[in-house]
């Protein structure tokens, strides 16, 4: 964490100041509401608004603490938080059809505290967090500037050659894994091997049911969809041919070992 001081220097910090984030989001939201105002409104809530200013001496609540956490545990936080609702379904500790019940921890306190809501109001809540249509949920600013962007990549080169381990590290952590590699990870076998002939599957297209019939729905080849197309003629029957001239089809052609293997790659991984 950082920024780019005005002679194009790089000036790292812990974390945000607290006492000046607080007064700073203070004057950030009063300002909003006074632009949306009416004048008539202004002058209604006026003395409400700045009684908020004067009482609130030391600026309005905001949650920031130092994070002493180590890095990895911060980056599954953050890419957990990106990737789900709200709220966890952990959370949720029962449901009547009419009332949500749920638990969280209270950041002022760090308590553990159950709430009961109705549903319509924990839907409301929840609605909240999805953004607006074409609403822009990341912006550029520091080192991504534009307007800083010669200067940004200068200082990002000089970084990156430094702490070039970290940065591949990081991408590891963030990196999300494959339905194989996460089968592997809870201690199964590899999904992708035949467990007869030790063989490697190979991905080559997809059949699926639709109106009550097979049909090649991906092909990654010419050749992939007319063997799949072959293999729904004899599985379905759609070739009205006699069984006699089916086997006698079968016991006259050969097959090459790699054709062999072909068919349980494409067949056997359903």
């Amino acid at each position: 964490m950082g920024g780019i001081t005005k002679k194009g220097e790089w000036k790292g910090y812990d974390y945000i100041p607290f006492p000046m984030l607080r007064k700073q989001w203070q004057t950030v939201v009063l300002k909003f509401i006074r632009r949306y105002l009416k004048k008539e409104e202004k002058k209604r809530i006026q003395s409400r608004l700045q009684k908020a200013f004067s009482r609130n001496g030391e600026g309005f609540y905001v949650y920031a603490p130092k994070q002493r956490r180590k890095l990895k545990e911060q980056l599954r936080y953050i890419g957990r938080y990106i990737r789900r609702p709200a709220i966890g379904m952990n959370r949720i500790e029962e449901y009547d059809g009419q009332f949500v019940t749920f638990k969280y921890i209270d950041k002022k306190d760090g308590k553990e505290k159950h709430e009961k809501v109705t549903v319509e109001e924990f839907i409301s809540r929840l609605i909240r967090h999805i953004p607006d249509e074409q609403f822009k949920t990341i912006r550029y600013y520091g080192m991504y500037s534009r307007r800083s962007k010669k200067i940004s990549k200068k200082l990002l080169t000089t970084w990156q050659k430094r702490v070039r381990k970290w940065v591949v590290k990081v991408r590891k952590v963030l990196r999300r894994q494959t339905w194989r590699e996460r089968i592997i990870a809870s201690g199964k076998k590899d999904p992708m091997i035949c467990p007869h002939c030790g063989n490697y599957y190979e991905y080559m297209g997809e059949v699926c049911l639709e109106d009550g019939k097979l049909s090649v729905k991906i092909a990654l080849s010419r050749d992939a969809r007319i063997y799949m197309e072959r293999m729904i003629d004899h599985i379905t029957g759609c070739k009205q041919e006699t069984k006699k001239r089916k086997e006698e089809k079968t016991r006259n052609r050969t097959y090459s070992p790699k054709e062999t293997v072909r068919q349980l790659s494409l067949f056997d991984v359903s």
